[in-house]
Protein backbone atom coordinates (compact mmCIF):
# COMPACT_ATOMS: atom_id res chain seq x y z
CA UNK A 1 0.00 0.00 0.00
CA UNK A 2 2.65 2.60 0.90
CA UNK A 3 4.28 1.43 -2.54
CA UNK A 4 1.04 2.62 -4.25
CA UNK A 5 0.83 5.79 -2.47
CA UNK A 6 4.73 6.68 -3.25
CA UNK A 7 4.31 6.11 -7.01
CA UNK A 8 1.36 7.27 -7.26
CA UNK A 9 2.96 10.56 -5.37
CA UNK A 10 5.87 10.68 -7.65
CA UNK A 11 3.56 10.20 -10.72
CA UNK A 12 1.56 13.38 -9.80
CA UNK A 13 4.92 15.43 -9.16
CA UNK A 14 6.16 14.01 -12.91
CA UNK A 15 2.61 15.51 -14.53
CA UNK A 16 2.88 18.73 -13.29
CA UNK A 17 6.53 19.17 -14.12
CA UNK A 18 6.04 17.64 -17.36
CA UNK A 19 3.02 19.89 -17.75
CA UNK A 20 4.47 22.80 -16.75
CA UNK A 21 7.63 22.70 -18.65
CA UNK A 22 5.83 21.20 -21.91
CA UNK A 23 3.43 23.95 -21.97
CA UNK A 24 6.60 26.56 -21.04
CA UNK A 25 7.98 25.28 -24.52
CA UNK A 26 5.30 25.49 -26.37
CA UNK A 27 3.99 28.55 -25.10
CA UNK A 28 7.41 30.09 -26.13
CA UNK A 29 8.51 31.18 -22.44
CA UNK A 30 11.58 33.73 -23.02
CA UNK A 31 13.41 31.73 -20.49
CA UNK A 32 13.06 28.04 -22.61
CA UNK A 33 13.36 30.37 -26.20
CA UNK A 34 17.22 31.79 -24.46
CA UNK A 35 17.91 28.14 -23.64
CA UNK A 36 17.44 26.27 -26.44
CA UNK A 37 18.07 29.03 -29.20
CA UNK A 38 21.87 28.65 -27.70
CA UNK A 39 21.32 25.43 -28.48
CA UNK A 40 20.28 26.00 -32.47
CA UNK A 41 16.67 24.87 -31.68
CA UNK A 42 14.41 27.04 -32.96
CA UNK A 43 10.84 27.76 -31.56
CA UNK A 44 9.16 25.19 -34.17
CA UNK A 45 11.34 22.35 -32.73
CA UNK A 46 11.05 24.07 -29.12
CA UNK A 47 7.00 23.60 -29.56
CA UNK A 48 7.75 20.02 -30.54
CA UNK A 49 10.09 18.82 -27.77
CA UNK A 50 7.22 20.82 -25.38
CA UNK A 51 4.34 18.53 -27.35
CA UNK A 52 6.39 15.46 -26.28
CA UNK A 53 6.97 16.48 -22.79
CA UNK A 54 3.14 17.35 -22.01
CA UNK A 55 2.20 13.74 -24.15
CA UNK A 56 5.23 11.87 -22.19
CA UNK A 57 3.48 13.35 -19.23
CA UNK A 58 -0.21 12.56 -19.31
CA UNK A 59 0.67 9.06 -20.49
CA UNK A 60 2.33 8.45 -17.52
CA UNK A 61 -0.77 8.42 -16.06
CA UNK A 62 -2.73 5.36 -17.75
CA UNK A 63 -1.58 1.94 -17.05
CA UNK A 64 -1.43 1.11 -20.19
CA UNK A 65 1.01 3.57 -21.79
CA UNK A 66 2.96 4.34 -18.12
CA UNK A 67 6.52 3.01 -19.87
CA UNK A 68 5.53 5.05 -23.37
CA UNK A 69 4.85 7.94 -21.16
CA UNK A 70 8.29 8.01 -18.78
CA UNK A 71 10.36 6.85 -22.57
CA UNK A 72 9.33 10.03 -23.64
CA UNK A 73 10.35 11.60 -20.57
CA UNK A 74 13.62 10.23 -20.24
CA UNK A 75 14.41 10.27 -23.78
CA UNK A 76 13.45 14.32 -23.24
CA UNK A 77 15.37 14.85 -20.54
CA UNK A 78 18.58 12.91 -22.15
CA UNK A 79 18.07 15.05 -24.56
CA UNK A 80 18.47 18.00 -22.91
CA UNK A 81 21.46 16.59 -20.81
CA UNK A 82 23.07 15.93 -24.77
CA UNK A 83 22.52 19.73 -25.27
CA UNK A 84 24.24 20.80 -22.27
CA UNK A 85 27.22 18.33 -22.99
CA UNK A 86 27.59 19.60 -26.59
CA UNK A 87 27.59 22.77 -25.35
CA UNK A 88 31.06 24.71 -26.82
CA UNK A 89 30.32 28.30 -24.94
CA UNK A 90 30.77 27.49 -22.18
CA UNK A 91 33.10 26.21 -19.26
CA UNK A 92 33.02 22.50 -18.78
CA UNK A 93 32.08 22.78 -14.89
CA UNK A 94 29.05 24.85 -16.56
CA UNK A 95 28.16 21.72 -18.40
CA UNK A 96 28.13 19.77 -15.37
CA UNK A 97 25.82 21.99 -13.73
CA UNK A 98 23.12 21.75 -16.26
CA UNK A 99 23.69 18.09 -16.66
CA UNK A 100 23.14 18.00 -12.51
CA UNK A 101 20.13 19.91 -12.89
CA UNK A 102 18.76 17.52 -15.43
CA UNK A 103 19.68 14.21 -13.72
CA UNK A 104 17.35 14.15 -10.47
CA UNK A 105 14.61 14.40 -13.17
CA UNK A 106 15.81 11.52 -15.19
CA UNK A 107 16.19 9.87 -11.89
CA UNK A 108 12.51 10.61 -11.30
CA UNK A 109 11.78 8.31 -14.64
CA UNK A 110 13.64 5.62 -13.09
CA UNK A 111 12.34 5.53 -10.21
CA UNK A 112 8.81 5.55 -11.22
CA UNK A 113 9.09 2.57 -13.29
CA UNK A 114 11.01 0.72 -10.42
CA UNK A 115 7.77 1.69 -8.50
CA UNK A 116 5.28 0.69 -11.36
CA UNK A 117 1.46 2.23 -12.14
CA UNK A 118 -0.28 2.13 -8.74
CA UNK A 119 -3.25 0.72 -10.77
CA UNK A 120 -1.52 -1.84 -12.68
CA UNK A 121 -2.63 -5.52 -12.49
CA UNK A 122 1.07 -6.78 -10.95
CA UNK A 123 1.94 -3.99 -8.59
CA UNK A 124 1.95 -5.82 -5.23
Amino acid sequence: MVVKILSSVLILVALYMGLKQGWAMVSGKPLMVEMFAKWNVGKNGLMIIGAFTIIGAILVLIPQTFMWGNFITAAGILLIICFHLNETSVSSAERLKGVAIELPFLLLSLVIIYLQHPLAKNVG
